[in-house]
């Protein structure tokens, strides 16, 4: 059994890897830290886990007891706490926050995007979780951008409330996210930086623009991102470049209609569905921004990381209706 530590265990990121990590069958969680939580039982603060567990939360994490360990804090918070804490080299670290995604000098941390990256994260001690956003874009880029046929970028994209965190804002509680919709961070979002490093990493020398739109939607969770890039294929040339892309790949799909966002809300999947339009092609790319957009990519990488098959504990399926 895997042993599982999760640090800063009361956020929504934390509360999908319990829910997936305690139905898995080769992880056992033997430590949940929560600095303010501390001595409260995890079903206190995730009631969907009310009767599925015993655990209480601790103010730290014991080492001693944990073969990896998950990162759920918020942005700034991991590069802190790693600096402040000494892990033992022969615990895995995968962090779900920003801090370790861009490439820098002193950065040991592999980019986890297991359709980009799957070798180099089997061998991998530490790994930087992707970004929701960025995991729904890269998705429907990769394939051009490894046939070198990526130009610029426009992409609209939609996401959850939870995409916001926990904590609530100004821009996240019910009566204002309910029945309305907004944009924010136009052309300037922080998952910019890592879409343009991977596409970079297949396309080298790829500079052009990637015009980014987010926009928040008014529901939970889910994200749905529309991509078109000027394109000389044919729609049926685009089809097999995407099919032959992720065929071995088993959370990602591309679908030959239309999907909508329920299909992959609850689930890891990535849906993708291409189609032409004169000289554009258009992708349309879906991901549940909390598990295939965070927890359930983590524990994708952690299956990699001690050599699992890659859907273990992560056959979650879709609410229909």
């Amino acid at each position: 059994m895997i042993k599982v530590g999760i640090v800063g265990g009361a956020g929504y990121t934390a509360g999908e890897l319990l829910r997936i990590l305690l139905t898995h069958p080769n992880a056992e969680i033997t430590c949940i830290q929560s600095t303010s939580n501390a001595g409260n039982p995890i079903s206190a603060v995730h009631t969907d886990l009310l009767g599925d567990t015993d655990l209480t939360f601790v103010p730290d994490l014991d080492t001693s007891i944990v073969d990896v360990i998950f990162l759920c804090m918020g942005h700034g918070k991991s590069v802190e706490f790693l600096t402040e804490n000494e892990i033992p080299s022969h615990i895995k670290i995968i962090d779900l926050s920003h801090d370790y995604r861009l490439e820098r000098e002193g950065n040991d941390f592999v980019y986890g995007l297991p359709e980009l990256n799957m070798e180099a994260i089997k061998s991998a001690n530490k790994i930087a979780n992707p970004g929701c956003f960025a995991t729904a874009i890269q998705l429907a880029l990769l394939p051009l951008a490894a046939a070198k046929k990526l130009s610029e970028v426009h992409v609209n994209a939609v996401t959850g409330s939870t995409g916001a965190g926990q904590k609530p804002t100004s821009t996240s509680h019910f009566s204002w996210r309910n029945n309305n919709v907004s944009v924010y961070k136009a052309f300037s979002h922080q998952h910019l930086g890592e879409i343009k490093q991977s596409l970079k990493q297949l396309q080298n020398g790829f500079n052009e623009p990637v015009n980014f739109i987010p926009v928040r939607g008014n529901f939970a969770r889910g994200i749905m991102a529309t991509a078109y890039v000027d394109c000389d294929m044919t729609q049926e040339e685009a089809v097999a470049l995407y099919k032959e892309y992720y065929k071995n790949h088993p959370f990602v799909t591309v679908s030959d209609i239309n999907p909508h966002l329920k299909q992959v809300v609850n689930t890891n999947k990535g849906i993708l569905f291409v189609e032409k339009h004169d000289n554009k092609l258009l992708v349309i790319s879906m991901i549940d921004n909390l598990v295939k957009g965070a927890s359930g990519q983590a524990v994708h990488n952690m299956n990699l990381m001690f050599g699992l098959e890659e859907k273990t504990g992560l056959r979650l399926k879709s609410v229909a209706f």
